[in-house]
């Protein structure tokens, strides 16, 4: 590959980390564990940023990504464990494994959820025999997110619906299990059934090609934006959301819908 302007910004990245943590004393103080949490941070305002689609901040916030990860590669190499050379080989090599329709001969008929299903496949294959379909979900995800990557996993594996419209019988099933657990009044089934209420929808969502976390996000947004023009109307008319009725209310409400 010819060395044009990618190869030179990363080098100089490289340069700035290896005088970052020469002579900066918090740089130089940074390990794994303290970096973790500012790491989590940071793929946080990301994807705030993708949501906004606000594309100069999801330049600014992959930039602030990528310097984490040069800066655990760093890290690495003053242990020798590893460095930034072998994290990039590393996934190279694993693009290059887990792509057999690019680099191999393997035909997938431009179908993408079939690419999936390879990718899952050799995964399994990659490790010894203790590893499972779900062993490499990460035990910290946000529980939304984890239960889409569940479905995302066992469907790789062939365990998923004939048909995506079965899955609203399964909605309805576990809304009627709800429903019944209101009426035993019994809090720790009803959070059980909630669960597999929100399960079932995480799934329908994922089968419709919704990312579920992406869609509750945007409409925790959509509530926000709305109830804070009630609340600005409300105080500029002199008022208090706390003195209205709840009629009263829903008829700012329905204005602020205009504005979606």
């Amino acid at each position: 590959m010819k060395n044009d302007k990618r190869i030179t910004a990363f080098a100089k990245l490289l340069d700035i980390m290896d005088e970052l943590r020469e002579k900066c004393p918090w740089d130089k103080k940074q390990t794994f564990e303290s970096l973790r949490n500012h790491t989590i941070e940071e793929t946080y305002e990301l994807a705030d940023a993708i949501i906004k689609k606000d594309l100069n901040e999801i330049r600014k916030e992959l930039g602030d990504l990528l310097l984490h990860i040069v800066f655990y590669a760093k890290i690495g190499s003053e242990t020798e464990d590893f460095d930034i050379a072998d994290v990039i080989n590393g996934i190279c090599d694993k693009l290059v494994y887990r792509h057999p329709h690019v680099f191999g001969n393997v035909d997938v008929n431009n179908d993408a959820n079939q690419v999936v299903k390879n990718w899952e496949q050799l995964k399994l294959k990659e490790k010894d025999g203790n590893k499972t379909v779900l062993s490499g979900i990460p035990a910290a995800l946000p529980a939304l997110i984890k239960a889409n990557r569940i479905q995302e996993k066992v469907s790789a594996v062939g365990f998923d619906w004939e048909n995506k419209n079965q899955v609203w019988e399964k909605v309805m099933e576990e809304y009627d299990e709800v429903q019944t657990e209101l009426l035993t009044k019994n809090h720790e089934h009803l959070e059980q059934e909630f669960g597999d209420l929100i399960f079932s929808i995480v799934n329908a969502a994922r089968l419709y090609d919704i990312d579920p976390e992406m869609a509750l996000e945007r409409t925790n947004k959509k509530f926000m934006r709305r109830f804070e023009y009630l609340e600005q109307k409300t105080i500029k008319q002199g008022r208090s959301l706390k003195t209205m009725s709840l009629d009263e209310m829903n008829e700012i409400w329905e204005e602020a819908k205009k504005f979606d």
